[in-house]
């Protein structure tokens, strides 16, 4: 086996880090993107929930405060209580706007500073104007008093001086503002930009899971895949070279190592067909020289054996009652057995030349020949008194005169092997697939199951001669000649009323209604005696 260079992880090791490091940036994303998210809501809060309502409290202050000044001035000229109202409204107006900007501008020390100074101007106004004045007014409400020239220019440029530090608060606030509004437009640049990154990132990892996968697992397996189809298709020499991940080289190594087991195993079933082979010829080569010795030799004894019956037929017609009873018997014994012995080798001959000239097979109608087999038992059906039923048959492709035999035999010892009532036989035939089956039955005697394949066997009798004659060869040719023909033959074991065989013939390749009517009759067979 070539060497591999094994890596130094495996495959669940390399995907174990990939998708760790993949893990790990995809957390490290989200927290980044978190945190850009967070610091874009503290902005919006800032901005939204709190500098925004101060500037609108820094103008309620303002106009709380323009109220106060308004109110003094109308009361100090007209000394109408009328105008106060404005005044004390707008001072409950400053104490709740002053209050929620000191909540609102937590955190800004420059902010809080201008508000307390406002509050301390406005503070300072009411002292030394604002509440002077009222009070003088009130007090002589029948003839008022102007003020002073000098105490109005005072208390106006202690007014200005609110106004001013109303001024610089709200100020303050705008610039505050503006840099919140900054700030928010800064952390919504980061989330966009944090969002187009961790895309960028999900990206990249998604093209580098591909290109490990692709490089650690899918290239080493598609090279796999090519080298084990090249081994499968008969290339048992090429041995798989991978490299990638311990798994895939292991499966590399296994593939390896059957591929090894096969060559092993192919070379063991060659060395078992070539003796196969020998032996196959040696069989082959055996069975011609038995059949050719069997043809020779029930050719060759047909002479003497004819020679023998012949002149024991002579003695008894010449000699018959000239001699005593026994030897009469004598002579009937030699005349008998030289017929039988006759009978035995036309047998023998026949069984020995079945397959031995091939002749072109043709198509025959099965009726035609079930026809002629009747013919040739005629006799012996007439004696008998036996009804042949025969359904509708198909056209089948063989030799005329083998498939006449085996209708004659299985025909022939329905009417041999009959029981006390009168022969019935039934020929009929089923398609099954690619196969007709034909059966026989008859109501004779029957077979038991325990002999069912005894009966092929050549030369097994179940008979005495003295009960039925035959020599045992009749069923044993039909099993040759229909297996010649590419089919089988039985015993159907489950037919109790009598014997049924069964045999099958496949169906021809092409057969057609011009094939059938063309379908040749078969010739009449030389020989029309029962074997069985």
């Amino acid at each position: 086996m070539p060497e591999r260079r094994r890596p130094r992880w495996p495959l669940r090791q390399w995907i174990t880090v990939t998708i760790g490091a993949a893990i790990a940036i995809c957390v490290t994303s989200i927290v980044i993107g978190a945190l850009a998210i967070a610091s874009l809501s503290d902005n919006q809060h800032q901005l939204v929930d709190r500098i925004d309502p101060a500037v609108q409290e820094a103008l309620r202050l303002d106009n709380a405060l323009l109220d106060q000044e308004s109110g003094v001035r109308g009361y100090v000229l007209t000394a109408d209580p009328v105008f106060l109202d404005p005044y004390h409204e707008g001072i409950g107006r400053q104490e709740d706007a002053v209050t929620s900007l000191r909540e609102l501008v937590r955190g800004h020390a420059e902010l809080i500073a201008e508000l307390e100074r406002v509050a301390w101007h406005i503070s300072l106004w009411r002292k030394e104007y604002a509440t002077p004045v009222i009070d003088l007014v009130q007090a002589d409400v029948e003839e008022p008093q102007k003020p002073l020239p000098e105490r109005t220019e005072a208390a106006k440029q202690r007014f200005d001086a609110v106004r001013g530090a109303s001024n610089r608060l709200q100020t303050g606030l705008e610039r505050v503002r503006a840099e919140s509004r900054e700030a928010l437009d800064r952390a919504t640049n980061r989330v966009v930009v944090v969002s187009v990154a961790v895309a960028v990132v999900l990206l990249l990892i998604f093209v580098l899971l591909t290109l490990v996968l692709r490089g650690a697992v899918v290239g080493p397996l598609t090279s796999l895949a090519g080298q084990v189809r090249r081994v499968s298709d008969g290339d048992f020499q090429h041995a798989p070279k991978v490299t990638g991940p311990q798994e895939i080289v292991t499966l590399a190594d296994g593939v390896d190592s059957m591929r090894r087991r096969i060559l092993d195993e192919l070379a063991a079933q060659r060395e078992i067909n070539a003796e196969l082979d020998l032996r196959t010829e040696d069989l082959a080569r055996s069975n011609s020289e038995l059949e050719q010795f069997a043809y020779v030799a029930s050719h060759d004894l047909q002479e003497p054996l004819r020679k023998v019956a012949s002149f024991c037929q002579l003695l008894e017609r010449r000699y018959k009652g000239q001699l005593d009873e026994r030897a009469d018997q004598y002579i009937g014994f030699a005349v008998d057995g030289a017929k039988r012995m006759q009978v035995l080798i036309n047998d023998l001959l026949a069984f020995s030349r079945v397959g031995r000239h091939v002749n072109d097979h043709v198509l025959l109608s099965a009726a035609d020949i079930v026809e002629q087999a009747k013919v040739n038992l005629a006799h012996a059906l007439e004696d008998a008194g036996a009804e042949v039923e025969v359904g509708d048959l198909p056209v089948v492709r063989g030799e005329a005169a083998l498939l006449t035999a085996v209708f004659q035999n299985l025909i022939g010892n329905a009417v041999k092997f009959r029981g006390e009532e009168l022969p019935r036989i039934s020929v009929e035939a089923v398609r099954d697939g690619d196969f007709y089956e034909f059966s026989v039955s008859d109501n004779g005697i029957g077979i038991e199951p325990e002999y069912a394949e005894r009966v092929f066997v050549i030369f097994q009798r179940l008979h005495g001669k003295e009960e039925y004659p035959g020599t045992g060869i009749g069923l044993a040719m039909c099993r040759k000649i229909i297996e010649y023909h590419g089919g089988r033959i039985w015993l159907d074991q489950e037919y109790a009323s009598g014997t049924r065989f069964r045999f099958t013939l496949p169906v021809p390749d092409t057969l057609d209604a011009e094939d059938a009517e063309d379908a040749e009759a078969p010739p009449t067979p030389d020989r029309s005696e029962e074997t069985q």
